[in-house]
């Protein structure tokens, strides 16, 4: 019978899969029986009819602890395609799916090679797209769910369609993945009687009044009350319960063997038959054959297939077991337990629910699932065993070290809500020292504890103290360096800094030590500048060896000031952080890169970076890291002249900065609004937005930033009447230059003494700041000869400044820093030289995204590797060049080096 009421949602499905163009995705929603399952049916239907591959899966509530149990029904029918990926994402896949046994696969790895094996399988369609449908996404395992979400993001250029479902009210991962939307609602009340007449034609009058006003235009009662009058109460009951008492009531009716065959398939992970019968013939103590199950196909509850049992709602499925006794339960639990010797996951899950009480056989068999799913990287399926196996314990300490370790695993991979139900759970047991401390910090390792008090600096060092002195120093320097990273995003105050600094000196580390190294900087950016670039400057020889100490080390060089260093140091950790498929650490490395590239001046570099960092850190969930990228993108837009475009995104990266006091990202926001302020002559408002970041009691300061922007703020200062103020600043940052060789902190105070200084001292001190090594820093050196230039002309010394300010459009040209560039085209001017008007670089005609995937393409790189990098398919990659060559006036990737070179005079 086709679909009533539908037509509209039946359009947009043939149009999504039918219509030309690019492809991309829905995700149908609705409540419970209203036609989602019938909607995708059609869907499938006529896919399959126009010669479209469809792969399926369908959440299982019984299997969403089960690790990449969806993924696994979604890929069995191309298994054998998996061999033919990439190395690294083969083994990632084939560890996810079980079929390998390796380390910890990233699920952003397992991501990329699903993606990588569907569009692989599209191209091979021809015309025709591929049709990936996941149905009740919000019952699929959470890594299951995690890799449809990354795939769908990244369909926008493949020929590849995906439609899901999920319940109203309920969540999922998929939600976020860029998906359509497309509700369904209820049927219309001449649309209900159409349906529920075509379903029940004789029925009288006042039974299909009562009936229509129950059903209240849901399909699914429409259709499955009728047979179910007389069992169901007239008062008002949520939809849901209604129909689970039709159900319950046509589950009573069936013979006992059929309710227990029934019970058993309800309760089995799988729909494969051949389990359910032969657990079932365990329970009745004979054999079972498939003509057991026919009374309930009659029931319209089940369909039988040769090896499948499929219940036709998962409503008639979970309506069977509560309409069961406990003992009939744990007896069909336990059945399942003997049928599933070769799959230790199952068994332990169907053991636990068999178990009443303590069990410390069952919770050490749980253990060791929680462990087998992390190894295929099923961290949501890992905590769920270790809950459950802490229900199951013989004891409050081992109770207390199953939840702590899952709540330390949820913490990993993001779910707050999950964490502190656990870690809660945990402080009402008698706890140990130790227990009691890993309780006490665990929670702080959400976005770097930036949500949280700033006193918690303080209560973190007491804690890494203590710990330390019982003799656990691993666990020690965790809480020092969770507290380390507050002092970068908040401000604890400098008695709070130095109690931590004396916990960390403490610890037994190395002098050389990289963690020590990198707290010493979060914690005294000024005081330990020396010890800590000297050790920054002894490590950088070993970067690449290790991603994640090459990244920390990088943001721990930016602290300093030294962001030649924080460039290098970063860019090293990118690679490797991309080969693992650790994309929750990537965007940090990518920010503080793209941060640090800004400030050096190279624009063209970062832009793709930032990009890529702002879309990651949204990805992955971190507000505040999203945040800081997008103020850089802003400060790239003001530095190009895209004043608007600056505002714009100043504005949405203050949003969130300022949700939790995030200083980094506020303090880069007055930097981008003082630069704009600058080049727009506003030279008060300029003033104001820098001031605001050396002010203690201003949301944007940031005690290593402040130092850092001592050029611009010297300029607007000179420029709105403020020199006096700001020699006053410069007095109070000077001590710091006494304690670290911070190049930032240096240059910055060079260039402001020269500016600042009477006219009898000015030129030796501009000549100094030329003089010193500005190697890597050509924005810094473009600012100093615009800066010489300037006062030269002032003190009509015209022809001589033309050399500084040529020098200085130059670079700024090279750079594509546009508004100082035009300044300096005006000084120039003045000083009786007219300038060409600087060309577009052919970087700038691309969006950033482009520009990363053009960059890597002058180098070498083939699609396939750009795609692995980038987390894309080849095709994607592909699609991208296609529309770059034109963009550029280029036919080849070979001219593609040659038009994207950087510029003379970038320092690169």
């Amino acid at each position: 019978m086709p679909l009533v009421g539908r037509e509209a949602e039946l359009k947009a499905l043939a149009e999504l899969v039918d219509g030309p163009g690019e492809r991309g995705g829905v995700l149908i929603h609705g409540e419970i029986g209203i036609g989602k399952s019938a909607l995708v049916a059609e869907a499938v239907s006529a896919a399959s009819a126009a010669g479209l591959r469809v792969l399926t899966t369908t959440g299982v509530e019984a299997e969403r602890n089960l690790a990449y149990a969806g993924l696994h029904q979604l890929l069995y029918p191309v298994r054998a395609g998996v061999d033919a990926l990439p190395a690294p994402q083969r083994a990632a896949l084939r560890s996810a799916l079980g079929l390998a046994d390796a380390t910890e696969p990233s699920a952003y790895l397992v991501g990329l090679a699903v993606l990588t094996l569907l569009a692989e399988l599209a191209a091979e369609a021809a015309a025709r797209p591929l049709l990936v449908v996941a149905e009740d996404v919000h019952w699929l395992d959470r890594a299951s769910a995690d890799v449809l979400a990354f795939v769908a993001r990244r369909i926008e250029s493949e020929p590849i369609v995906v439609i899901a479902t999920l319940r109203e009210g309920e969540c999922s991962p998929v939600q976020d993945a860029g998906l359509s939307p497309l509700p369904v609602d209820r049927l219309s009340d001449e649309v209900a009687a159409e349906l529920l007449d075509s379903i029940a034609p004789h029925l009288t009058p006042q039974v299909r009044a009562r009936l229509l006003q129950q059903a209240a235009g849901n399909p699914l009662a429409l259709t499955e009350l009728p047979t179910a009058m007389g069992d169901l109460d007239p008062g008002e009951l949520p939809m849901s319960d209604r129909l689970e008492r039709a159900f319950t009531a046509r589950v009573a009716a069936l013979p006992a063997q059929a309710r227990t065959a029934l019970l058993v398939a309800a309760l089995n992970q799988s729909d494969a038959l051949a389990e359910t019968l032969a657990a079932t013939g365990l329970v009745l103590g004979s054999t079972a054959e498939p003509e057991i199950l026919e009374p309930a196909v009659e029931a319209r509850l089940i369909e039988l297939a040769i090896d499948a049992v499929t219940f036709r709602h998962p409503l008639m499925r979970s309506a069977i077991p509560g309409a069961s006794t406990l003992a009939e339960r744990r007896q069909a639990h336990l059945a399942l337990v003997e049928t599933l010797p070769d799959q230790p996951e199952r068994r332990a899950w169907h053991r636990a629910a068999a178990t009443v009480g303590a069990d410390e056989d069952v919770a050490a068999e749980l253990d060791r699932a929680a462990e087998r799913a992390l190894r295929r990287g099923g961290v949501a399926a890992a905590v769920a065993a270790l809950e459950q196996a802490a229900r199951l314990s013989d004891g409050q300490d081992r109770k207390a070290v199953r939840l702590l370790r899952a709540a330390e695993l949820a913490v990993e991979s993001g779910r707050r809500d999950t964490a502190e139900r656990l870690v809660r759970d945990a402080r009402a047991l008698d706890l140990s020292p130790r227990r009691r401390a890993t309780a006490g910090w665990l929670l702080s390792g959400f976005e770097d504890g930036v949500r949280e008090d700033v006193s918690r600096v303080a209560e973190l060092a007491e804690l890494a103290a203590s710990v330390a002195a019982d003799g656990h120093v691993e666990q020690a320097v965790r809480i020092v360096w969770g507290a380390a990273m507050r002092c970068f995003w908040s401000e604890p105050g400098q008695d709070a800094r130095r109690s931590l600094l004396g916990v960390a000196d403490r610890l037994p580390l190395r002098d050389d030590d990289p963690h020590r190294v990198a707290v010493a900087a979060y914690v005294a950016p000024f005081e330990r500048g020396t010890v800590v670039i000297d050790g920054l400057r002894g490590l950088v020889g070993s970067a690449g060896a290790d991603p994640e100490v090459d990244r920390y080390l990088g943001s721990a060089a930016l602290q300093v000031g030294a962001f030649d260093l924080a460039a290098r140091l970063s860019a090293a950790a990118a690679p490797g952080l991309r080969a693992q498929g650790r994309l929750g650490l990537l965007p940090r490395a990518l920010a503080v890169q793209a941060w640090s590239l800004t400030r050096l001046g190279d624009l063209a570099a970062a832009v793709p970076v930032a990009a890529e960092a702002a879309a990651f850190a949204l990805e992955t969930g971190q507000p505040f890291v999203h945040g800081l990228a997008v103020a850089v993108q802003a400060e790239i837009a003001a530095l190009r002249g895209d004043h608007e475009a600056a505002e714009t995104l100043a504005d949405e990266a203050e949003r969130v900065g300022l949700a939790a006091g995030a200083r980094p990202v506020l303090a880069t926001v007055q930097l981008t609004r003082g630069l704009t302020a600058l080049s727009e002559g506003r030279f008060d408002d300029a003033f104001g937005a820098l001031s605001r970041v050396l002010d203690p009691a201003d949301p944007a300061y940031q005690l290593a930033l402040r130092a850092y922007f001592l050029a611009e703020l010297t300029e607007a200062a000179v420029r709105a009447g403020q020199a006096d103020a700001m020699r006053d600043v410069l007095r109070d940052l000077e001590p710091l230059a006494a304690s670290t060789p911070s190049p930032a902190l240096h240059i910055g105070l060079r260039y402001a003494r020269a500016v600042l200084a009477p006219k009898e001292e000015a030129e030796k001190l501009f000549t100094a700041a030329l003089q010193a090594d500005l190697t890597g820093w050509p924005a810094e050196r473009g600012r100093v000869h615009l800066a010489f230039g300037e006062w030269l002309r002032r003190h009509r010394r015209a022809v001589e400044s033309r050399t500084h300010l040529r020098t200085a459009r130059e670079t700024f040209d090279a750079l594509g820093m546009a508004a100082w560039g035009e300044r300096a085209r005006r000084e120039l001017r003045g000083a009786g030289e007219s300038s060409p008007n600087r060309g577009p670089d052919a970087r700038e005609k691309l969006t950033p995204h482009e520009l990363g995937i053009a960059l890597l393409a002058a180098e070498g790189l083939t699609n396939r590797e750009i795609g692995q990098r980038l987390y894309l398919s080849h095709r994607t990659v592909g699609t991208h060049l296609h529309r770059i060559f034109p963009k550029l006036g280029v036919s080849s990737r070979a001219e593609l080096a040659g038009i994207l070179a950087p510029p003379s005079g970038s320092d690169r």
